[in-house]
C-alpha cells in the first residue's frame, strides 16, 4: 500500500460533486481510510491515478458523459492493478456483468450506509468481493444463459452485439453504425435466435464469456 502503512488511499469518481464531496467527509470519520481526490470523469479520474497514486477507487458507474466499464478498461491499460468498487444508485445484471467483468471488486449501492461502505471497502482492499445482496439476487434469480454455439458472427451482428456489450440502446447502436434502428432489432433479434438466448443479459454473458474480443 502507498503511503501510510494503515490507511486505505481512495481515489472518488462521481459526475455528482456534492455526493463525492459529502463522501469524503463521511470518509474521513474512518481512521483507516484517506481521501487522495475525487472527480467526475474518465479522463480526469484517469489523470489522478499517477498523480495521486490512490490504493483503490470508488467508482460510479454512470458519469453522464462517460461510464464505469471505461474507465475500468483504461485504468488496466494504463498500469492501475488496485481494486475499483461500484458506488451506484443501481444497475442493470447486464451492466453488473459487464463491471465485474472488466475487473471491478464489487457493487456497493449508494442508498446504502457510510458505516456498510467502509466495510466494503476494507474487505476489497483485502482482496474480497463486495456486491450488494440486492444485486447479487438479481443477478442469481436471472435466467442462466446457454452456451453459444461454435461459428462466426458477420461484420454487421459483432458491431451490434459490442454496441450490446457497451450498454447501449437499440437507437444509439443505430446512430454508431449508421442503420435504422429496425435493422439493428433484426440484426439482434437473429443473434437472440441463433445463439438461444432471450434477453441483452444473457446475450452479454455469453458474450463475455466466448467472445471477449468484443470487449
Amino acid at each position: 500500500m502507498s503511503g501510510s502503512a494503515t490507511r486505505v488511499r481512495l481515489l472518488i469518481v462521481d459526475d455528482h460533486i456534492l455526493f463525492r464531496e459529502g463522501l469524503e467527509r463521511l470518509l474521513a470519520a474512518e481512521p483507516d481510510l484517506e481521501v487522495v481526490g475525487n472527480c467526475g470523469t474518465v479522463d480526469d479520474a484517469l489523470a489522478a491515478l499517477a498523480t495521486r497514486r490512490p490504493d483503490l477507487v470508488l467508482l460510479d458507474a454512470d458519469l453522464g458523459s462517460g461510464r464505469g466499464v471505461d474507465f475500468l478498461s483504461r485504468a488496466r491499460q494504463q498500469g492501475f492493478s488496485g481494486p475499483v468498487l461500484v458506488v451506484t444508485a443501481g444497475v442493470s445484471e447486464a451492466e453488473a456483468v459487464r463491471l465485474l467483468a472488466r475487473g471491478a471488486a464489487g457493487i456497493f449501492r449508494k442508498d446504502d450506509s457510510a458505516q456498510s461502505l467502509a466495510r466494503g471497502i476494507r474487505a476489497v482492499n483485502e482482496g474480497k468481493a463486495w456486491i450488494d445482496q440486492r444485486q447479487l439476487q438479481a443477478l442469481m434469480a436471472s435466467e442462466a444463459a446457454p452456451r453459444a454455439p461454435a461459428g462466426r458472427f458477420s461484420d454487421r451482428e459483432r458491431a451490434v452485439m459490442r454496441g450490446v456489450l457497451d450498454g447501449l440502446a437499440n437507437k444509439e447502436i443505430a446512430v454508431r453504425l449508421g442503420l435504422s434502428e429496425s435493422s439493428v432489432k433484426a440484426v439482434l433479434q437473429q443473434i437472440f435466435e441463433r445463439v438461444g438466448v432471450r434477453t441483452r443479459s444473457q446475450l452479454v454473458r455469453i458474450a463475455l464469456e466466448r467472445f471477449p474480443d468484443l470487449l
